[in-house]
């Protein structure tokens, strides 16, 4: 696995990591014991930096991860966050007093005395943010993080927070269904020296061998809800896929490493994080940082996914509170 630079003075890290959001059932039952052998097998494939939150299964994926970590004690980065208020209703604090004990809690969670990136999850319109940055880097001196990172901004909320602290990692959406990183946030993060790291990479699973089936998909799933993938918008969103599937089989190339090799063509400063409930599904895209895309390669990609070609929105109209939308 090749490596990239997780901010200007951050870690290498391998140029592909692991979320690890799916281990909390967000995309449908996952069991602990399967979660534990994607993380060895993320491992084995070179894979050594890997992504949770506070909120994903309200712990279970930081816990299983601790688990992991106590007995394989790995050399590894942790990414983790913490922002999002689940109870009794949907909020966000980035209080210094939430953001300590949140991370106190998942330091335990996951067996560490300190974690290597620390993200606010979502950010508290009416908080400045140079007053979390302050926050934020109290715990760096402390030792408590090794960096902080802001996820779901806009390249204006970056410049004002990088401007109090130089900011580790920016992580928003970004595959080839999902393009807005491109107004901005990709350009601000490569002169500012900050890692962007794309979460769901591979379109929450649209770009795999097989379309998932909202009809099959429990009711906890999380895709259920996305505009994406309810009727007539996911039909007409497969038969756009369809020709880059054949684009990737035609060349030898998995649909889910084709997409991959895609986003990391797209600068050096990115490091996305797909994520997989599975081993089987990792070996998919695992290999993509091998992957050299040419120029004939790019412009057919861009012929038959250009932006802004999917239908639906990626989320729905509760899913985006909190996200901060521009241009």
């Amino acid at each position: 696995m090749k490596k990239r630079q997780l901010g200007a003075s951050g870690p290498k890290v391998s140029a592909i990591g692991l979320g690890c959001m799916s281990f909390a059932g967000f995309f449908g039952a996952a069991d602990d014991a399967t979660s534990l052998r994607c993380l060895d097998a993320a491992l084995d494939q070179g894979i050594d930096f890997f992504d949770t939150s506070n909120i994903y299964g309200m712990g279970r994926s930081e816990t299983i991860i601790g688990t992991w970590l106590a007995s394989r004690k790995p050399n590894v980065v942790l990414a983790t966050k913490a922002g999002i208020v689940t109870a009794p209703t949907r909020r966000f604090d980035n209080s210094e007093a939430y953001l300590r004990s949140e991370l106190e809690a998942s330091l335990k969670r996951l067996n560490r005395e300190h974690v290597e990136l620390f993200y606010i999850h979502r950010r508290e319109q009416e908080r400045p943010i140079e007053e979390v940055v302050e926050t934020l880097k109290r715990l760096i001196d402390e030792g408590k993080i090794g960096g902080y990172g802001l996820s779901e901004v806009s390249p204006a909320t970056l410049r004002r927070a990088h401007a109090v602290h130089p900011c580790h990692a920016v992580q928003n959406e970004y595959s080839l269904w999902s393009r807005q990183p491109e107004l901005g946030m990709l350009q601000t993060c490569a002169e500012l020296g900050t890692a962007f790291v794309p979460f769901s990479p591979l379109g929450r699973g649209v770009f795999g061998e097989v379309y998932p089936d909202p009809a099959t998909m429990a009711d906890t799933d999380f895709r259920k809800r996305i505009p994406r993938f309810t009727e007539p918008n996911y039909t007409h969103n497969r038969a756009r896929i369809d020709g880059f599937k054949a684009f990737a089989h035609a060349r030898g190339w998995t649909v889910a490493g084709a997409a991959m090799a895609w986003v990391l063509d797209q600068g050096p400063h990115l490091i996305p994080i797909p994520g997989t409930r599975t081993p089987e599904h990792l070996v998919e895209w695992v290999g993509a940082s091998e992957i050299e895309l040419t120029n004939n390669d790019r412009v057919e990609i861009a012929r038959l996914l250009p932006a802004g070609f999917a239908h639906g929105d990626r989320y729905n109209d509760q899913q985006i509170i909190g996200v901060e939308r521009y241009c």
